[in-house]
């Protein structure tokens, strides 16, 4: 099933899904507000435009949110990457959540390049305390042979 957003593309399933959520719940809230009568139905209908609203700024919001997360994330893991590899060269890379064709990704993964290992991207997962290597994208038949690869 394909639905339109404004900018063209498609959207996620799990949106598609989310919008159906609250388009009953606001749509049940009105259906009630409008059995009850006088200031409860005042209240119900307040309080359906209230959901709404919340949930356009949350739909607005989210992306700027995980785009703040993720640079939280890349500034904690750059020291990191500078105290294991102290002489080696790397790029960093993140998922462009906002494109079609990426939200499928879990945009909060962080993709590193290393400089003498081109083909190779490692993935890191990053939390307040802790940083793991969790996988490792390559074209290599030998995943032995990773410069890299750090022990799980």
């Amino acid at each position: 099933m394909e639905v339109n957003i404004l900018q063209g593309g498609l959207m996620h399933p799990t949106e598609v899904i989310e919008f159906m959520v609250v388009g009953i719940i606001i749509s049940v809230l009105i259906i009630i507000s409008f059995i009850l009568k006088g200031k409860w139905r005042k209240f119900g209908l307040v309080l359906a435009i209230v959901v709404f609203l919340a949930y356009t700024i949350f739909f607005i919001a989210r992306p700027y949110w995980i785009d703040a997360q993720i640079e939280k994330k890349i500034e904690m893991l750059e020291p990191y990457l500078e105290h294991q590899y102290p002489n080696d060269e790397w790029i960093i890379t993140t998922v462009p959540h906002r494109q079609d064709g990426y939200k499928h990704l879990n945009p909060y993964y962080i993709g590193v390049v290393f400089e003498d290992e081109p083909e190779v991207t490692y993935h890191y997962w990053v939390e307040k305390n802790n940083i793991y290597q969790i996988s490792f994208s390559t074209e290599k038949a030998n995943s032995e042979e990773l410069k890299y690869k750090e022990s799980e």
